[in-house]
């Protein structure tokens, strides 16, 4: 993908509600270029929705992954959180009950991307990893039903 596209995908993905001036003047680009490319990746189906709702695969990253960590020492800080932050391919890190410490969402590439990431991940967090690779996602991100006894 084109590196201002890349630009507009990854401004829209941290902050969905960015004003196109704003995203304008965030890429270089003129208001109405900037809407023009955003329509046109909506198109493509690169962008989906708004809010951090945008297609992983549209933009090259097809390959999503769960990977559990524990930590080879139990009596070690848990501070793998901070230790995994600068990994950008983590989308989500869940503390979780059960034998592992945390769950992450991850998205890359390819295999041997997925390959490269848990090696980083390993030695940044010292940590041990299980790994589970997603086949399909039928759906994700739904909007929870709320009921009126809820917001009573």
């Amino acid at each position: 993908m084109e590196e201002i596209n890349a630009t507009i995908v990854s401004l829209l993905a941290s902050d969905g509600r960015m004003s196109f001036t704003e995203l304008a003047r965030r890429t270089g680009l003129s208001v109405s270029a900037a809407q023009q490319r955003v329509r046109r990746l909506e198109q493509r189906g690169v962008i989906t929705g708004y809010g951090a709702v945008i297609s992983a695969e549209g933009i090259g990253l097809p390959l999503t992954a769960f990977v559990s960590i524990k930590p080879f020492d139990p009596a070690a800080p848990d501070d793998a959180p901070e230790r995994l932050a600068h990994l950008s391919a983590i989308e989500a890190c869940h503390s979780v009950a059960g034998d592992a410490s945390y769950i992450l969402k991850v998205r890359v590439a390819s295999p041997g991307a997925l390959e490269d990431l848990l090696q980083e991940i390993r030695a940044a967090a010292n940590v041990s990893t299980h790994t589970t690779i997603v086949l399909s996602t039928p759906y994700e991100n739904r909007p929870p039903h709320v009921s009126s006894t809820a917001l009573a």
